[in-house]
């Protein structure tokens, strides 16, 4: 049983949004082709896309649109943490070296953490911007 009453909630709203997460990382990871020297682009784009979205998501929801926190946790937390994925960076890392692909293992873990860092301030920003401009126009 439940200790409290909202809890089924927001464990229903993680899984729904960690599996639609899941699907959307697993097609665009299709889509995205892996360059040479078998860097992988595709995990990139998608852990640096959610990086921004992250940043943005949780920012605009906090003060602007006060979403309810099942809605927050499913988005953020569920769909935003499935579509992206620290484990597969790593082992991704790990197989360039393991191929010798030395300068390509460094560019991929600066750039990911690096960017990563960078854009979701960069998504804080934005909402932010957002939030000022319709406090601007009296919304």
């Amino acid at each position: 049983m439940l200790k409290h009453q909202g809890e089924g909630m927001k464990g229903l709203a993680l899984a729904v949004g960690a599996f639609l997460g899941a699907l959307f990382r697993f097609a665009l990871g299709e889509w995205i082709p892996v360059l040479s020297d078998r860097f992988p682009l595709g995990t990139m784009i998608i852990n640096l896309t959610g990086c921004l979205f992250l940043g943005w998501f949780f920012t605009i929801t906090l003060f602007r649109w006060k979403w309810p926190l099942e809605i927050r946790l499913g988005i953020g937390t569920g769909l935003t943490g499935s579509f992206t994925t620290f484990s597969t960076f790593s082992l991704e890392t790990v197989q360039m070296l393991e191929h010798h692909h030395f300068i390509a293992a460094v560019v991929y873990v600066v750039s990911s953490v690096l960017g990563g860092i960078v854009l979701v301030g960069v998504g804080q920003s934005i909402a932010k911007f957002q939030i000022r401009g319709s406090r601007s126009k009296g919304a």
